[in-house]
Protein backbone atom coordinates (compact mmCIF):
# COMPACT_ATOMS: atom_id res chain seq x y z
CA UNK A 1 0.00 0.00 0.00
CA UNK A 2 1.23 3.90 -0.92
CA UNK A 3 -0.98 5.62 2.40
CA UNK A 4 -3.49 6.27 0.31
CA UNK A 5 -6.95 5.74 2.75
CA UNK A 6 -9.63 3.64 0.84
CA UNK A 7 -13.51 5.44 1.94
CA UNK A 8 -15.13 2.27 3.40
CA UNK A 9 -18.57 4.11 3.16
CA UNK A 10 -19.91 3.11 -0.30
CA UNK A 11 -23.02 3.74 -1.87
CA UNK A 12 -24.66 5.28 -0.08
CA UNK A 13 -26.91 7.68 -2.64
CA UNK A 14 -26.42 5.21 -5.65
CA UNK A 15 -25.04 1.44 -6.56
CA UNK A 16 -24.38 1.46 -10.11
CA UNK A 17 -23.70 -2.72 -9.84
CA UNK A 18 -26.72 -3.30 -8.29
CA UNK A 19 -29.38 -0.94 -10.67
CA UNK A 20 -27.29 -2.56 -14.16
CA UNK A 21 -27.11 -6.30 -12.48
CA UNK A 22 -31.10 -6.02 -11.36
CA UNK A 23 -32.27 -3.53 -14.11
CA UNK A 24 -30.25 -4.69 -17.44
CA UNK A 25 -32.28 -7.92 -18.16
CA UNK A 26 -35.67 -6.22 -17.95
CA UNK A 27 -34.42 -3.25 -20.23
CA UNK A 28 -32.88 -6.30 -22.82
CA UNK A 29 -36.09 -7.81 -22.54
CA UNK A 30 -37.89 -4.27 -23.72
CA UNK A 31 -35.10 -3.84 -26.45
CA UNK A 32 -35.77 -8.04 -27.52
CA UNK A 33 -39.47 -6.69 -27.96
CA UNK A 34 -38.85 -4.01 -29.97
CA UNK A 35 -39.82 -1.60 -27.19
CA UNK A 36 -36.42 0.45 -27.18
CA UNK A 37 -34.25 1.85 -30.33
CA UNK A 38 -36.64 2.35 -32.76
CA UNK A 39 -35.42 4.50 -35.43
CA UNK A 40 -38.60 6.48 -36.74
CA UNK A 41 -39.34 9.17 -39.34
CA UNK A 42 -42.02 11.72 -38.05
CA UNK A 43 -45.27 11.90 -40.41
CA UNK A 44 -47.20 14.56 -38.50
CA UNK A 45 -49.19 14.94 -35.34
CA UNK A 46 -46.95 12.52 -33.36
CA UNK A 47 -47.48 9.59 -36.06
CA UNK A 48 -44.03 7.91 -36.57
CA UNK A 49 -43.31 5.32 -39.01
CA UNK A 50 -40.97 2.82 -38.19
CA UNK A 51 -37.87 2.70 -40.97
CA UNK A 52 -36.96 -0.83 -40.64
CA UNK A 53 -40.42 -2.50 -41.65
CA UNK A 54 -42.39 1.45 -41.97
CA UNK A 55 -44.75 -0.02 -39.78
CA UNK A 56 -46.90 3.58 -38.20
CA UNK A 57 -47.91 4.16 -35.08
CA UNK A 58 -48.78 7.02 -32.58
CA UNK A 59 -46.86 8.37 -30.30
CA UNK A 60 -48.62 8.03 -26.58
CA UNK A 61 -45.42 9.02 -24.91
CA UNK A 62 -44.25 12.53 -25.78
CA UNK A 63 -43.48 14.92 -23.01
CA UNK A 64 -45.16 17.69 -25.17
CA UNK A 65 -48.25 17.89 -23.63
CA UNK A 66 -49.56 20.81 -25.20
CA UNK A 67 -48.77 19.79 -29.19
CA UNK A 68 -46.71 23.27 -29.08
CA UNK A 69 -43.22 21.48 -30.69
CA UNK A 70 -44.83 21.78 -33.87
CA UNK A 71 -46.40 24.98 -33.46
CA UNK A 72 -46.07 27.25 -36.73
CA UNK A 73 -44.55 29.93 -34.22
CA UNK A 74 -42.37 27.90 -32.77
CA UNK A 75 -40.69 26.69 -35.94
CA UNK A 76 -40.88 30.26 -36.99
CA UNK A 77 -38.86 31.36 -33.90
CA UNK A 78 -36.48 29.18 -34.55
CA UNK A 79 -35.92 30.60 -37.93
CA UNK A 80 -35.82 33.92 -37.75
CA UNK A 81 -33.05 33.42 -34.53
CA UNK A 82 -30.77 31.41 -36.68
CA UNK A 83 -31.01 33.98 -39.42
CA UNK A 84 -30.63 37.46 -37.16
CA UNK A 85 -27.91 35.84 -35.00
CA UNK A 86 -26.15 34.67 -38.12
CA UNK A 87 -24.58 32.19 -36.61
CA UNK A 88 -25.46 28.25 -34.57
CA UNK A 89 -24.17 29.35 -31.25
CA UNK A 90 -21.59 31.15 -29.15
CA UNK A 91 -19.30 28.56 -27.60
CA UNK A 92 -18.31 30.48 -24.23
CA UNK A 93 -19.63 30.63 -20.83
CA UNK A 94 -22.74 32.51 -20.95
CA UNK A 95 -20.97 34.24 -17.56
CA UNK A 96 -18.27 36.06 -20.09
CA UNK A 97 -20.22 36.30 -23.28
CA UNK A 98 -24.26 35.79 -24.09
CA UNK A 99 -27.09 36.15 -26.82
CA UNK A 100 -28.66 39.37 -26.39
CA UNK A 101 -31.92 37.41 -27.29
CA UNK A 102 -31.60 35.17 -24.31
CA UNK A 103 -31.89 38.61 -22.37
CA UNK A 104 -35.29 38.62 -24.29
CA UNK A 105 -36.23 35.41 -23.38
CA UNK A 106 -35.17 35.74 -20.07
CA UNK A 107 -37.17 38.85 -19.50
CA UNK A 108 -40.25 37.11 -21.44
CA UNK A 109 -40.02 34.09 -18.52
CA UNK A 110 -39.57 36.45 -15.72
CA UNK A 111 -42.64 38.46 -16.39
CA UNK A 112 -44.75 35.44 -17.55
CA UNK A 113 -43.89 32.96 -14.37
CA UNK A 114 -43.55 36.20 -11.57
CA UNK A 115 -40.09 35.17 -10.83
CA UNK A 116 -36.41 36.18 -11.58
CA UNK A 117 -36.04 33.40 -14.30
CA UNK A 118 -32.27 32.06 -15.79
CA UNK A 119 -32.67 29.97 -18.42
CA UNK A 120 -30.01 27.02 -19.12
CA UNK A 121 -29.73 23.95 -21.42
CA UNK A 122 -31.62 21.47 -19.70
CA UNK A 123 -33.64 21.14 -16.64
CA UNK A 124 -30.65 18.64 -15.33
CA UNK A 125 -28.25 21.72 -15.98
CA UNK A 126 -30.27 23.61 -13.67
CA UNK A 127 -31.03 21.23 -10.58
CA UNK A 128 -27.11 20.29 -10.70
CA UNK A 129 -26.57 24.10 -10.36
CA UNK A 130 -28.90 25.08 -8.19
CA UNK A 131 -29.20 21.90 -5.38
CA UNK A 132 -25.27 21.94 -4.12
CA UNK A 133 -25.37 25.59 -3.01
CA UNK A 134 -28.42 25.17 -0.91
CA UNK A 135 -26.98 22.80 0.39
CA UNK A 136 -23.87 25.10 0.97
CA UNK A 137 -26.18 27.79 1.77
CA UNK A 138 -25.18 30.33 -0.83
CA UNK A 139 -28.89 30.57 -2.23
CA UNK A 140 -30.43 31.06 1.22
CA UNK A 141 -30.01 34.38 3.43
CA UNK A 142 -28.66 32.75 6.20
CA UNK A 143 -25.96 31.25 3.98
CA UNK A 144 -25.64 28.45 6.50
CA UNK A 145 -26.11 24.63 5.11
CA UNK A 146 -28.95 23.15 5.31
CA UNK A 147 -29.91 19.32 5.73
CA UNK A 148 -31.15 18.25 2.69
CA UNK A 149 -34.50 16.30 2.50
CA UNK A 150 -34.99 14.26 -0.84
CA UNK A 151 -38.53 13.01 -1.48
CA UNK A 152 -38.05 9.23 -2.27
CA UNK A 153 -40.31 9.59 -5.86
CA UNK A 154 -38.26 12.41 -6.53
CA UNK A 155 -36.78 12.37 -10.21
CA UNK A 156 -33.21 11.00 -10.82
CA UNK A 157 -32.15 14.17 -12.41
CA UNK A 158 -32.38 15.21 -8.75
CA UNK A 159 -31.07 12.04 -7.01
CA UNK A 160 -28.25 12.06 -8.96
CA UNK A 161 -27.11 15.02 -7.33
CA UNK A 162 -27.20 13.81 -3.94
CA UNK A 163 -23.64 12.43 -3.43
CA UNK A 164 -22.19 16.43 -3.98
CA UNK A 165 -25.00 17.96 -1.59
CA UNK A 166 -23.64 15.48 0.53
CA UNK A 167 -20.37 16.67 0.15
CA UNK A 168 -21.79 20.02 1.79
CA UNK A 169 -24.90 19.08 4.21
CA UNK A 170 -26.16 15.68 5.53
CA UNK A 171 -28.85 14.44 2.96
CA UNK A 172 -31.73 12.37 3.47
CA UNK A 173 -34.43 10.55 2.05
CA UNK A 174 -38.10 11.01 2.84
CA UNK A 175 -41.03 8.41 1.96
CA UNK A 176 -43.04 9.81 -0.64
CA UNK A 177 -44.99 12.98 0.41
CA UNK A 178 -44.65 12.23 4.08
CA UNK A 179 -45.72 15.80 5.75
CA UNK A 180 -45.10 13.91 9.62
CA UNK A 181 -41.98 12.38 8.48
CA UNK A 182 -40.93 16.59 7.13
CA UNK A 183 -42.27 17.83 10.19
CA UNK A 184 -40.07 15.63 12.26
CA UNK A 185 -37.08 16.62 10.74
CA UNK A 186 -38.03 20.71 10.84
CA UNK A 187 -38.18 20.15 14.74
CA UNK A 188 -35.05 18.61 15.14
CA UNK A 189 -32.84 20.66 13.03
CA UNK A 190 -32.64 24.08 12.76
CA UNK A 191 -32.14 24.46 8.75
CA UNK A 192 -34.27 21.90 6.46
CA UNK A 193 -34.51 22.35 2.62
CA UNK A 194 -36.85 19.72 0.75
CA UNK A 195 -36.00 18.61 -2.70
CA UNK A 196 -39.42 17.34 -5.02
CA UNK A 197 -41.09 16.96 -7.95
CA UNK A 198 -44.41 19.34 -8.43
CA UNK A 199 -45.82 16.80 -10.67
CA UNK A 200 -44.41 13.18 -10.57
CA UNK A 201 -42.83 11.49 -13.58
CA UNK A 202 -45.24 8.64 -13.00
CA UNK A 203 -48.22 10.50 -11.91
CA UNK A 204 -49.31 12.31 -8.84
CA UNK A 205 -48.48 15.62 -7.56
CA UNK A 206 -46.90 17.01 -4.33
CA UNK A 207 -48.66 18.47 -1.40
CA UNK A 208 -48.09 21.97 -1.92
CA UNK A 209 -50.12 23.63 -0.10
CA UNK A 210 -49.31 21.67 3.31
CA UNK A 211 -45.46 22.30 2.27
CA UNK A 212 -46.19 26.20 2.09
CA UNK A 213 -47.27 25.79 5.77
CA UNK A 214 -44.24 24.08 7.05
CA UNK A 215 -42.34 26.66 5.16
CA UNK A 216 -44.23 29.19 7.09
CA UNK A 217 -44.11 27.82 10.73
CA UNK A 218 -40.55 26.37 10.12
CA UNK A 219 -38.94 28.36 7.29
CA UNK A 220 -38.44 25.28 5.18
CA UNK A 221 -36.66 25.75 2.40
CA UNK A 222 -38.41 23.90 -0.93
CA UNK A 223 -36.96 23.37 -3.95
CA UNK A 224 -39.40 21.93 -6.89
CA UNK A 225 -38.87 20.05 -10.25
CA UNK A 226 -41.83 20.97 -11.90
CA UNK A 227 -41.22 19.96 -15.46
CA UNK A 228 -43.83 17.68 -15.40
CA UNK A 229 -46.67 20.66 -15.01
CA UNK A 230 -45.34 23.60 -16.31
CA UNK A 231 -47.55 25.27 -19.20
CA UNK A 232 -50.00 22.72 -19.02
CA UNK A 233 -51.45 24.25 -15.65
CA UNK A 234 -51.90 27.91 -14.37
CA UNK A 235 -53.42 31.55 -16.18
CA UNK A 236 -49.64 31.68 -17.94
CA UNK A 237 -48.17 28.41 -17.98
CA UNK A 238 -46.49 28.85 -14.44
CA UNK A 239 -47.00 25.33 -13.11
CA UNK A 240 -48.53 23.70 -10.27
CA UNK A 241 -46.17 24.77 -7.75
CA UNK A 242 -45.90 28.45 -9.01
CA UNK A 243 -49.75 28.96 -9.42
CA UNK A 244 -49.95 28.11 -5.82
CA UNK A 245 -47.93 30.74 -4.03
CA UNK A 246 -48.25 34.45 -4.09
CA UNK A 247 -47.51 36.55 -6.78
CA UNK A 248 -43.68 37.21 -5.61
CA UNK A 249 -41.82 34.02 -5.25
CA UNK A 250 -40.18 33.90 -1.68
CA UNK A 251 -37.20 33.67 -0.79
CA UNK A 252 -37.38 30.08 0.42
CA UNK A 253 -38.51 28.50 -2.56
CA UNK A 254 -36.75 27.31 -6.12
CA UNK A 255 -38.38 26.28 -9.25
CA UNK A 256 -36.48 24.18 -11.47
CA UNK A 257 -38.36 23.49 -14.92
CA UNK A 258 -38.00 22.14 -18.48
CA UNK A 259 -38.82 24.05 -21.69
CA UNK A 260 -38.62 20.92 -23.39
CA UNK A 261 -42.17 19.21 -22.26
CA UNK A 262 -45.55 20.96 -22.38
CA UNK A 263 -43.32 24.41 -23.09
CA UNK A 264 -42.88 22.70 -26.92
CA UNK A 265 -39.29 24.01 -27.43
CA UNK A 266 -35.98 22.99 -25.39
CA UNK A 267 -33.88 23.98 -22.49
CA UNK A 268 -34.44 24.38 -18.71
CA UNK A 269 -35.94 27.55 -16.55
CA UNK A 270 -34.59 28.81 -12.69
CA UNK A 271 -37.57 30.73 -10.88
CA UNK A 272 -35.51 33.01 -8.36
CA UNK A 273 -36.87 35.19 -5.81
CA UNK A 274 -34.38 37.92 -4.42
CA UNK A 275 -31.84 39.20 -7.27
CA UNK A 276 -29.15 38.88 -4.68
CA UNK A 277 -28.11 35.51 -5.13
CA UNK A 278 -28.18 35.02 -9.33
CA UNK A 279 -24.77 36.39 -9.16
CA UNK A 280 -23.41 33.29 -6.58
CA UNK A 281 -25.54 31.00 -8.98
CA UNK A 282 -24.20 32.47 -12.13
CA UNK A 283 -20.39 31.95 -10.79
CA UNK A 284 -20.66 28.96 -9.20
CA UNK A 285 -23.29 27.27 -10.16
CA UNK A 286 -21.16 24.43 -11.88
CA UNK A 287 -22.60 23.41 -15.34
CA UNK A 288 -24.64 26.51 -16.01
CA UNK A 289 -21.85 28.69 -16.46
CA UNK A 290 -19.98 26.18 -18.54
CA UNK A 291 -19.29 27.03 -22.22
CA UNK A 292 -22.32 24.86 -23.53
CA UNK A 293 -25.70 27.62 -23.21
CA UNK A 294 -28.35 27.51 -25.38
CA UNK A 295 -27.43 28.16 -28.98
CA UNK A 296 -30.00 30.31 -31.25
CA UNK A 297 -32.29 28.46 -32.66
CA UNK A 298 -33.13 27.05 -29.13
CA UNK A 299 -33.45 30.37 -27.88
CA UNK A 300 -35.48 31.20 -30.90
CA UNK A 301 -37.62 28.16 -30.29
CA UNK A 302 -38.43 29.25 -26.95
CA UNK A 303 -39.06 33.04 -28.18
CA UNK A 304 -41.80 31.35 -30.04
CA UNK A 305 -43.48 29.29 -27.07
CA UNK A 306 -43.57 32.97 -24.96
CA UNK A 307 -45.71 33.81 -28.07
CA UNK A 308 -48.07 31.32 -27.69
CA UNK A 309 -48.07 31.37 -23.75
CA UNK A 310 -48.71 35.06 -24.09
CA UNK A 311 -52.16 34.70 -26.55
CA UNK A 312 -55.71 33.10 -25.93
CA UNK A 313 -54.36 29.41 -27.17
CA UNK A 314 -52.32 28.50 -24.59
CA UNK A 315 -55.65 28.50 -22.39
CA UNK A 316 -57.36 26.72 -25.42
CA UNK A 317 -54.67 23.85 -25.84
CA UNK A 318 -55.02 23.55 -21.73
CA UNK A 319 -58.67 22.88 -21.83
CA UNK A 320 -58.11 19.94 -24.86
CA UNK A 321 -55.75 18.40 -22.67
CA UNK A 322 -58.35 18.40 -19.94
CA UNK A 323 -60.78 17.04 -21.99
CA UNK A 324 -58.76 14.28 -23.42
CA UNK A 325 -57.29 13.23 -19.67
CA UNK A 326 -60.64 13.38 -18.71
CA UNK A 327 -61.93 11.14 -21.77
CA UNK A 328 -59.10 8.69 -20.97
CA UNK A 329 -60.47 8.51 -16.91
CA UNK A 330 -63.66 7.54 -18.45
CA UNK A 331 -62.03 4.76 -20.32
CA UNK A 332 -59.68 3.42 -18.11
CA UNK A 333 -59.49 3.92 -13.94
CA UNK A 334 -55.86 4.73 -12.79
CA UNK A 335 -54.45 6.73 -9.46
CA UNK A 336 -54.01 9.51 -11.10
CA UNK A 337 -57.61 9.72 -12.56
CA UNK A 338 -59.24 13.71 -11.79
CA UNK A 339 -55.88 14.85 -11.58
CA UNK A 340 -54.92 18.17 -14.18
CA UNK A 341 -51.89 16.02 -15.36
CA UNK A 342 -50.76 14.35 -18.30
CA UNK A 343 -49.47 11.03 -16.93
CA UNK A 344 -51.41 7.99 -16.22
CA UNK A 345 -49.49 4.54 -15.13
CA UNK A 346 -51.30 1.25 -15.91
CA UNK A 347 -49.76 -1.07 -12.61
CA UNK A 348 -49.27 -4.36 -14.28
CA UNK A 349 -47.07 -5.84 -11.49
CA UNK A 350 -44.84 -8.29 -12.89
CA UNK A 351 -41.97 -6.88 -15.81
CA UNK A 352 -42.18 -9.78 -18.10
CA UNK A 353 -46.07 -8.73 -18.53
CA UNK A 354 -45.60 -4.63 -18.96
CA UNK A 355 -43.29 -5.74 -21.70
CA UNK A 356 -45.43 -8.08 -23.55
CA UNK A 357 -48.37 -6.01 -23.01
CA UNK A 358 -46.74 -3.08 -24.14
CA UNK A 359 -45.49 -4.74 -27.62
CA UNK A 360 -48.92 -6.19 -28.26
CA UNK A 361 -49.82 -2.56 -27.88
CA UNK A 362 -47.51 -1.34 -30.52
CA UNK A 363 -48.33 -4.00 -32.94
CA UNK A 364 -51.48 -2.23 -32.70
CA UNK A 365 -50.80 1.01 -33.59
CA UNK A 366 -49.85 2.79 -30.37
CA UNK A 367 -46.46 3.03 -28.42
CA UNK A 368 -47.17 3.37 -24.86
CA UNK A 369 -43.69 2.81 -22.23
CA UNK A 370 -43.00 0.40 -20.47
CA UNK A 371 -41.77 1.39 -16.79
CA UNK A 372 -40.23 -1.06 -14.68
CA UNK A 373 -36.81 -1.34 -12.44
CA UNK A 374 -35.25 1.01 -11.30
CA UNK A 375 -38.33 3.55 -12.83
CA UNK A 376 -40.30 2.01 -10.62
CA UNK A 377 -40.05 -0.74 -7.71
CA UNK A 378 -39.35 -4.18 -8.21
CA UNK A 379 -42.26 -5.94 -9.31
CA UNK A 380 -44.10 -2.82 -9.77
CA UNK A 381 -44.05 -2.23 -13.06
CA UNK A 382 -46.61 -0.53 -15.48
CA UNK A 383 -47.27 0.91 -18.59
CA UNK A 384 -47.44 5.15 -18.70
CA UNK A 385 -48.99 7.07 -21.01
CA UNK A 386 -48.78 10.63 -21.93
CA UNK A 387 -51.90 12.56 -22.83
CA UNK A 388 -51.57 15.66 -24.85
CA UNK A 389 -53.88 18.31 -26.36
CA UNK A 390 -53.27 17.64 -29.41
CA UNK A 391 -54.40 13.38 -28.96
CA UNK A 392 -57.40 12.97 -31.61
CA UNK A 393 -60.37 11.65 -29.25
CA UNK A 394 -60.90 8.59 -31.81
CA UNK A 395 -57.26 7.77 -31.20
CA UNK A 396 -57.55 7.48 -27.31
CA UNK A 397 -60.57 5.48 -27.60
CA UNK A 398 -59.07 3.08 -29.63
CA UNK A 399 -55.77 2.87 -27.46
CA UNK A 400 -58.66 2.38 -24.75
CA UNK A 401 -60.31 -0.04 -26.70
CA UNK A 402 -56.85 -2.00 -27.15
CA UNK A 403 -55.40 -2.42 -23.82
CA UNK A 404 -58.62 -3.54 -22.75
CA UNK A 405 -58.53 -6.00 -25.57
CA UNK A 406 -54.84 -7.17 -24.58
CA UNK A 407 -55.09 -6.47 -20.89
CA UNK A 408 -54.29 -9.67 -18.88
CA UNK A 409 -56.89 -11.33 -16.52
CA UNK A 410 -54.78 -9.97 -13.68
CA UNK A 411 -55.19 -6.72 -14.47
CA UNK A 412 -59.01 -6.83 -15.91
CA UNK A 413 -59.95 -4.63 -12.67
CA UNK A 414 -57.57 -1.87 -13.39
CA UNK A 415 -60.40 -1.51 -16.54
CA UNK A 416 -63.57 0.19 -16.28
CA UNK A 417 -64.97 0.01 -20.17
Amino acid sequence: MTGFKVQSETHRFRNNAKAVDVGNPTWQAAADNHLLDNSVRYIGNDRLERLRDGHRFINLVSCSYLGLHSHPWVLQGVHSATESEQTFALPVSRLRIRFSILDELESGLSALFGARCVAAISASVASAAVLPLIASGHLTDDGKPRVMVFDKLSHFSLNYIKPICADEAPVLTCPHNDLNYLEDMCKKHQRVAYVADGAYSLGGVAPVKELLELQDRYGLFLFFDDSHSLSMYGTHGEGIVRSLMPEELNPLTIIVASLGKAFGATGGVIMLGPEKHHDVLMRFGGPLAWSQPQNAPTIGGCLGSLRVHNSPELGQRQRQLRDNAALFDSLISTPQAGLNTAIRLIAIGAEAKAIALSSQILERGFYTSAVFFPVTAKGQAGLRIMLRADNDPDDIRRFCQTVTDLATPESQDLVAV
